[in-house]
């Protein structure tokens, strides 16, 4: 299935210059999303993964599906102060400032397998984040799979020796 053709791309959003990749069009269609969430969880099937991270927000809506399919346990990534328990986190670097995500302490246990499932690789500061939260709490990091990637913006060289996975490509 062409993916491309499922994904609607606004230009100008959510400001000039910036060509947003909106993902509710492969949400409705019911066979694109079957199929998107079981290309990634095949991808995953054989890693032996016991939880799979969703970051805020979007990653919830691929993430839990994917940990779903493998039987695997779900777990968020939110912004500060969003998760009721004790939490760890850690800051990054935005356009115009910082924010900070959180994971709650206990989420992964020590030597846990661990993917991170998210809609959109960009620059990667946000993945990378969540990579060091996994990694924090004592999660084995296996693989990082998004649904698009925006080639142009060289993401993956903030994510270098992580195993990286997109099903789309797009160069911005």
């Amino acid at each position: 299935m062409n993916l491309k053709d499922k994904i609607r791309v606004i230009e100008n959003f959510p400001k000039e210059g910036i060509s947003f990749k909106d993902v509710t069009t492969l949400l409705q269609d019911k066979e694109a999303l079957k199929y998107t969430v079981d290309a990634i969880a095949n991808s995953l099937k054989d890693k032996n993964i016991d939880i799979v991270i969703g970051p805020e927000a979007r990653g919830f809506l691929f993430g839990a599906p994917v940990a779903y399919a493998l039987g695997a346990g779900f777990v968020p990534v939110r912004k500060k102060g969003k998760l009721p328990y004790d939490t760890i986190g850690v800051s990054y670097d935005l356009e115009y400032g910082s924010d900070e995500l959180e994971i709650h302490k206990d989420a992964i246990k020590p030597g846990q397998r661990v993917a991170i499932v998210d809609d959109l690789l960009a620059t990667g500061g946000t993945i990378g984040s969540v990579a060091k939260l996994v990694e924090q709490v004592g999660g084995e990091l296996v693989s990082i799979d998004f649904v698009i990637e925006l080639t142009g913006l060289n993401g993956r060289d903030k994510l270098k020796g992580y195993n990286i996975k997109s099903l789309v490509q797009y160069e911005f």
